[in-house]
């Protein structure tokens, strides 16, 4: 199989042991975009103007409080209040959105709240992590297409978290023919079903050795069954 420079994160993850591939890439990203965060960046007008507008969705902020740059995160806070200060104060003196007729109780929305919802519906990582991963989305069915050995190494991985279950089921109608479609969907499904009950399993086991019963008896694949399915139902790889 002839390796391109951007089939190479696609290819690695599906070779590893995971319990979603895509879960893995997603996370890299995920990494990447931290340390670019809290990187020297923060310090140029460029991209704490960026960070200012868009702020950071709740699981981002967490993931860089917990880093060591404790004073480039106050930095990144510090201007980023100032922006959130500058515009809702703007959108205060506004005031309420205007209120419905006499037989409506529907009213217009306030500046204040459309400002907030702005806030909110925007992170800086997360802007930086989609396009990447889509494109990394688009090289999965690339490669499924074109590579018969990637098809096959991908038929045997140990499956996909239920959120990219359902990104590839949709994709995969988006971008193959009807035909290549229906076997696609076939095949995730087989692969999707068997894996996660494989981890279920594993999840029933890990129950059962804790009936005093059962104690002497072997763990099997068991141990670190809880965090596979977190993986499974979350797309959260737990350490």
């Amino acid at each position: 199989m002839a390796e391109q420079l951007f089939t190479i994160p696609v290819n690695e993850a599906f070779e590893g042991d995971s319990e979603c591939p895509f879960c893995e890439m997603h996370k890299q990203l995920e990494n990447n975009a931290i340390e670019f965060t809290l990187g020297p960046s923060y310090m140029e007008d460029d991209n704490r103007e960026v960070t200012d507008k868009l702020g950071f969705c709740p699981t981002h902020i967490r993931r860089l409080y917990s880093e060591k740059n404790r004073l480039g995160l106050a930095l990144m806070m510090n201007t980023h209040i100032n922006k959130i200060t500058k515009d809702l104060k703007a959108a205060a003196e506004q005031g309420p959105g205007e209120k419905g007729g006499f037989l409506s109780r529907k009213t217009g929305e306030s500046p204040v709240v459309n400002v907030i919802r702005g806030f909110r519906e925007t992170c800086f990582v997360c802007q930086r992590v989609a396009p990447v991963f889509d494109r990394y989305i688009d090289t999965f069915f690339y490669l499924w297409k074109k590579e018969p050995e990637f098809r096959e190494k991908a038929s045997k991985c140990k499956g996909f978290c239920m959120n990219h279950y359902g990104r590839l089921y949709e994709e995969g109608q988006k971008k193959l023919g009807k035909k290549e479609c229906d076997e696609f969907l076939t095949l995730l499904n087989r692969i999707f079903f068997e894996n996660l009950d494989r981890v279920n399993g594993d999840l029933s086991w890990f129950i059962d050795k804790f009936d005093h019963r059962n104690a002497d008896k072997p763990w099997n694949n068991s141990r670190d069954a809880l965090p596979r399915s977190i993986t499974k139902v979350s797309s959260e790889i737990v350490d």
